[in-house]
């Protein structure tokens, strides 16, 4: 049977290196956002692409959701999803029928980086106060779900991803540390807007400290979303 891997990010993390990764697996394919056109068709946000991005997938949530849990086409099935893709009111039933786990990011470093590329941010905009809710509904029902910071990852991405696979199922592949420059078929048609430094890469960047300086209002959408990446921070995993 497939084994389906959701990692469930916010914006402006190693996302989508983090693809990369496990798109190197001769036995993985990924799914790059495929709720990005319905949660763009329900909020109706002006996102670089958007008209674009509509029209490239499906945007009936439910058809999305019946294809992550259907698709059996390779042994494995990572699915890179963004957080703030999931409608407050959405049944989160179905996310039972998978690995679920967390890549978080402290906050005024994401805020620094979201509003290099838009104008405006937003606390519902950076993922971290529906990976928090998603991470309660989870406790609830005792499932099993890694939350990884993204500065400790950084730090021995080996040690992680072995973990990663042992907490899935299957066998570490060493061709996940490393991968070839360039854009993918499996990209989403908005990396023209967003994954330059990723086309680039041939693997997982060093991890350094930040010094990041945000206007008073980012401060204050990155201060709103403090106890939450808190919460998920007191619990995520540590090798």
């Amino acid at each position: 049977m497939t084994v389906r891997v959701a990692m469930w990010s916010g914006p402006r993390n190693i996302s989508t290196a983090l693809m990369r990764s496990w798109e190197n697996r001769p036995d993985t394919a990924v799914l790059d956002e495929p709720m990005y056109a319905a949660y763009l068709s329900r909020t109706r946000l002006d996102h670089p692409g958007r008209d674009e991005i509509i029209a490239s997938q499906d945007a009936d949530l439910g058809r999305v959701v019946e294809m992550l849990l259907s698709r059996d086409d390779a042994a494995v099935l990572y699915a890179k999803h963004m957080a703030q893709h999931v409608p407050d009111d959405m049944d989160l039933a179905w996310t039972l029928r998978q690995h679920n786990a967390l890549l978080i990011r402290e906050p005024r470093e994401v805020v620094a980086s979201y509003v290099r590329a838009r104008e405006s941010c937003e606390p519902a905009d950076i993922g971290l106060l529906q990976q928090s809710r998603l991470h309660a509904y989870w406790r609830e029902h005792d499932l099993d779900v890694p939350v990884i910071d993204s500065a400790d990852f950084l730090q021995d991405p080996e040690a992680y991803l072995r973990h990663l696979c042992a907490w899935a199922g299957i066998v570490f592949d060493a061709a996940m540390l490393s991968w070839p420059a360039g854009p993918r078929d499996s990209d989403g048609v908005w990396a023209k807007y967003w994954y330059d430094a990723v086309h680039a890469s041939t693997g997982f960047s060093s991890w350094h400290p930040r010094e990041v300086t945000l206007s008073e209002h980012d401060s204050t959408v990155a201060e709103a979303c403090r106890e939450a990446y808190d919460d998920l921070r007191a619990t995520r995993l540590r090798i």
